[in-house]
């Protein structure tokens, strides 16, 4: 089994994110581990599907849901078609499997009073980390950006002047997004704040720790859990809940489709259509209240 070259493969070639390429190689891991102990063998390359079959029943039989095995047979269909790809295998043994059935996921957006009376009443901002806090919550619901994407930008892909933003998402592809006049006034403040917090941290991280380190996920994660649970009691706080919001109330106001698919960095409109449930009850409801034919 190539675990590194098949983590090279995704990293260089495919450019999946290093969270991506971790969660991929630990699921091929997990199989590998299973073919040792139910078919006494580490070779992979040579497996017929029905062991693949009876892992995923194994899987099934100890409780783990259709969506996370379905996401680790992706883990391995990407395997096999490395294999095939660097002509170690004639087939991918997983080209005619079909993914289980799961229920559709419904995420609920935060609600645009909530978001007001969170902004329009931050409960700190006058030091470093409360000014730093506001910024990751108004950039992700201002642009809609990844919470990878937040990690990764650089003081450089900052225009102020301008009213831009650069951000490298998937797969490397960079893309502009316009900023706000009050999101460019809190990037100003921001910056005022880090330099006199650290004169003399020279990263070109825009987001820091408080200790002057890169951001890293779990922070991001606090920080969006923390402040949003003041204003909401909704179970899921999340960065890719202030994500759906930024698409969903984009959507209601009138934003079409494709615009909202480019600031949000889908390759595809089917990506950006999971954001249009909420639009389409608000439709609903506009379209309940004014149509003359729903008063008779």
């Amino acid at each position: 089994m190539s675990v590194p070259a098949f983590e090279k493969y995704l990293a260089l070639e495919k450019k999946y994110a290093s969270h991506t390429v971790r969660a991929y190689v630990r699921d091929l891991e997990a199989f590998a581990a299973y073919c040792r102990d139910h078919q006494d063998t580490e070779n992979l390359e040579d497996l017929p599907y029905a062991v693949i079959r009876n892992w995923v029943i194994d899987l099934m039989e100890n409780g783990r849901t259709n969506r996370t095995i379905n996401r680790k047979v992706a883990s391995l269909k990407a395997y096999y078609k490395y294999l095939v790809r660097s002509g170690k295998v004639a087939a991918n043994p997983l080209a005619g499997h079909k993914p289980l059935r799961t229920d559709k996921k419904v995420e609920v957006p935060f609600s645009e009073a909530e978001m007001r009376a969170l902004l329009t009443q931050w409960p700190e901002e006058d030091k470093f980390e409360g000014a730093r806090d506001r910024l990751v919550v108004e950039l992700l619901y201002a642009t809609g950006i990844r919470r990878a994407e937040l990690i990764g930008l650089l003081l450089q892909d900052l225009d102020l002047e301008n009213g831009t933003l650069k951000v490298l998402g998937k797969r490397s592809k960079e893309r502009i997004i316009p900023l706000l006049e009050n999101l460019r006034q809190q990037i100003a403040r921001y910056l005022d704040l880090r330099k006199a917090e650290f004169p003399l941290e020279d990263s070109p991280f825009l987001f820091l720790t408080a200790s002057g380190g890169k951001m890293y996920p779990t922070l991001v994660y606090r920080i969006i859990n923390k402040y949003l649970g003041i204003v909401s009691a909704k179970a899921k706080k999340s960065p890719h809940i202030l994500r759906h919001t930024f698409a969903t109330h984009m959507l209601n106001k009138g934003a079409d489709m494709n615009s909202v698919k480019e600031l949000l960095g889908h390759a595809s409109l089917a990506s950006t259509q999971v954001y249009t449930h909420n639009s389409i009850a608000e439709l609903k409801r506009i379209h309940g209240s004014a149509h003359p034919r729903n008063k008779d």
